[in-house]
């Protein structure tokens, strides 16, 4: 009796067609058609978590600049930073924005730090 790969593709067609739940008309039925949709939304999956980590930096540097230039009208963020630098304090972006919206205090003791 010959060997067949059958059970293998049927596992393989079964394994990607229950990815392409939800996905609509051929798209989560047609093998080649749900191959084609569950490969291009994990490429897009991946690029995207890696977008994501862009998009958050923009967002805390846009927070920071706002804080700093609300205490500040002709302060900027690059100066900010560059105070920060100097100063030898070293803390991240996620940090300096979570500070500027949460505990503004402290964020204006480190803009005066940096001003100076």
């Amino acid at each position: 009796m010959r060997t067949t790969s059958g059970p293998v593709t049927k596992n393989n067609h079964r394994k990607i067609l229950k990815m392409a739940k939800g996905y609509r008309n051929g798209r989560s039925t047609l093998f080649k058609r749900t191959n084609e949709a569950v490969i291009s939304a994990l490429k897009h999956a991946y690029k995207d978590r890696k977008a994501k980590k862009g998009e958050y930096r923009a967002l805390w540097i846009a927070r920071i600049n706002a804080a700093v230039r609300a205490l500040e009208p002709t302060f900027t963020y690059a100066r900010f930073m560059d105070g920060l630098r100097k100063k030898n304090i070293e803390i991240n972006r996620k940090v300096l924005a979570d500070l500027a919206v949460s505990n503004a205090s402290e964020f204006n003791r480190l803009v005066e730090l940096a001003r100076s």
